[in-house]
């Protein structure tokens, strides 16, 4: 099954993705009496997603194509999955052609890591922001997969990282290059400018990825691949990540766990970036799009 947050009548609010557009939850509930929570981070945090899995693979999948209140894919504005995560735990120099850009070698041992603020979050379709700043001279996009935490769990080993696993998506993490190699000391400063991770479209729920090592992610910058890269690649692997943070902090749901790039590309003004993620048998996620503008040549988007 896929979730989508979409924008309606000034809210933002939590829709199953079907053939013909994004199904609201609220529009669910009205036509079959049921009580599943209407946002996304409120249905992740009240344990409903596994239940409403269950629901959609055992026939409501069929039946939502003749429910009433789809909202059509032209009608839909997408809005992030949700905007107050817990946390956003960033992973950084996961391949070793990422690090080899930035004249590093990947971490070992530990995985190279940051947190990103949640008011630098920003929506599909939404503009990434270049800082304003003079200082700001390289601004990098990185396209990366997302892992979704949908429990509270601590001190779990790695076989069980997938029983705290609610979904998986796409996202775009920013970072002001040209200032953080001033000084390795200044990262989580680079991470947390306004618009500086996006991600949605679309949270896939896990029994749609047989295994998440077979996903190859894509940067993609001005709709030419940058690089891509495959799970599978990385120095410090999901099941790892997930295990290890439990281990020194524990995991909240909703938490987000974004898991490092195969390479970021340098943005500037009238760009777009990009995120595609592809799996076997023709899986694909709905590609993470935003277009770039730099505040320093259009202060009124300040």
């Amino acid at each position: 099954m896929r979730l989508s947050t979409i924008k309606q009548n000034g809210r933002e609010i939590a829709g199953i993705v079907t053939q013909t557009g994004i199904f609201p939850i609220e529009a669910l509930n009205a036509a079959k009496g049921t009580a599943w929570k209407t946002e996304l981070y409120e249905l992740i945090c009240a344990g409903q997603i596994p239940g409403l899995t269950a629901w959609y693979n055992a026939g409501g999948r069929g039946e939502l194509e003749s429910l009433p209140g789809v909202v059509p894919y032209d009608k839909v504005v997408y809005a992030p999955l949700y905007r107050n995560p817990p946390r956003i735990f960033g992973i950084g120099l996961n391949y070793v052609d990422h690090a080899g850009d930035l004249g590093e070698s990947a971490p070992v041992g530990f995985p190279g890591s940051f947190y990103k603020p949640a008011s630098c979050i920003a929506g599909p379709g939404d503009d990434i922001w270049i800082p304003a700043l003079p200082e700001a001279k390289k601004t990098t996009a990185e396209a990366e997969l997302g892992i979704i935490i949908g429990k509270p769990c601590k001190f779990i080993e790695e076989e069980e990282w997938l029983d705290y696993v609610v979904g998986y998506t796409t996202i775009l993490d920013m970072t002001e290059e040209s200032i953080l190699r001033q000084n390795p000391r200044f990262l989580t400063l680079v991470k947390g400018f306004d618009t500086f991770l996006t991600f949605g479209p679309q949270m896939v729920t896990p029994d749609e990825v047989p295994d998440v090592l077979d996903l190859e992610v894509q940067s993609v910058h001005n709709g030419e691949v940058h690089a891509k890269n495959v799970v599978r690649n990385m120095t410090h692997k999901p099941s790892r990540l997930v295990s290890l943070i439990s281990q020194m902090q524990g995991w909240l749901p909703g938490d987000i766990l974004s898991t490092g790039t195969p390479r970021a590309f340098p943005i500037q003004d009238g760009d777009t970036a990009e995120c595609r993620i592809y799996g076997p048998n023709g899986f694909e996620m709905e590609p993470l799009r935003n277009p770039v503008v730099d505040l320093k040549l259009h202060p009124s988007c300040r």
